[in-house]
């Protein structure tokens, strides 16, 4: 145990297994950061400009991409200045701000794959109500509950976090995660309330699994009796699925690792498990909506076509 009083700066000690190919791992990292950036705002731009897409399904899949900037960009950077730097170090301050942006970003994938879940069930299930009840002010209530709902909780959080004393600096990971900056606390630290909010949190969120489970269901149910529900299932529903199954396996690896994973598994594993989320969600969604969304295919294709003219 470090013996420090006011712990102003965290070590991460996660990065020193990659030290030795450093330059590899940097030049890599920044290209695939470029390509995630240049494919979700690619298409961030093209739902926006193209008022043909101004409806729920792509704005909540602009809101995916959005949400996929800001989460990448809360780990990229840091961690490429962290592969060019002899010390990789974090201030208290922005390592709790770290924490609350990948916190908040893995929460609010999972809010908006639940509305998106929800739209397709209106869809495809109620098709004579969706206008009704997806209206723009319906769907407005909808983003904002997305976003704001695991802003708001892991503000709580950090904030129940920031008042611990803390009796240790060393953070076993790339970045900063809540969770492990709580277990950095004293012994004597009362820790009761950040525990109540995990498990509130927890619940709130596979409470979001459970709607989409349901929804999926009744979705199942109704495309098996019509041939016209089915390939629209297959047009718009598949690749949600995929986003949601991708999203979720690697969340649950993480999340199971950090609670129940040995620390004696390799320190490479351990980062690889890590920042799935952060590697596969933000690269793979807005290849497969693009190629799979027949409006955004066709938008992108004819960008490519006036490009060549």
């Amino acid at each position: 145990m470090d013996n420090v009083s006011v712990i102003r700066t965290f070590t991460l000690t996660g990065i020193n297994e990659t030290m030795d190919y450093k330059a590899a791992i940097f030049s890599l990292t920044l290209v695939y950061y470029c390509v995630i950036l240049f494919l979700n705002i690619s298409l961030i731009v093209i739902i926006v400009l193209d008022e043909n897409l101004h409806e729920p399904m792509y704005v909540l899949l602009c809101c995916v991409c959005i949400n996929a900037v800001y989460g990448t960009t809360g780990f990229y950077p840091k961690f490429l200045l962290d592969l060019l730097s002899f010390a990789q170090e974090i201030s208290y301050e922005w390592c709790l701000f770290q924490a609350f942006v990948m916190y908040s970003f893995a929460c609010c994938e999972l809010s908006i794959l639940a509305v998106m879940a929800y739209d397709r069930y209106l869809a495809i299930c109620r098709p004579l109500h969706y206008h009704l009840i997806m209206t723009k002010g319906k769907l407005s209530q909808l983003v904002s509950f997305s976003w704001l709902t695991p802003i708001c909780i892991f503000s709580i959080s950090i904030l129940l976090t920031s008042r611990l004393e803390l009796c240790r600096l060393k953070i076993k990971r790339l970045f900063c995660v809540n969770w492990i900056i709580v277990q950095l606390a004293c012994q004597d630290s009362d820790t009761l309330s950040n525990n109540i909010v995990s498990y509130a949190t927890i619940f709130i969120y596979v409470s979001h699994g459970f709607f989409i489970i349901w929804t999926y269901m009744r979705l199942i149910r109704t495309c098996v009796t019509s041939k016209d529900d089915r390939v629209k299932f297959m047009q718009t529903c598949v690749p949600h699925l995929i986003s949601l199954i991708t999203f979720l396996t690697v969340i649950v690896f993480d999340l199971m690792y950090m609670r129940f994973g040995s620390a004696d598994m390799p320190q490479s594993l351990q980062n690889f498990i890590a920042i799935e989320f952060l590697l596969f969600p933000p690269m793979m969604n807005p290849l497969i909506y693009g190629f799979k969304l027949t409006k955004i295919r066709h938008r992108i294709l004819s960008l490519i076509y006036i490009q060549r003219q």
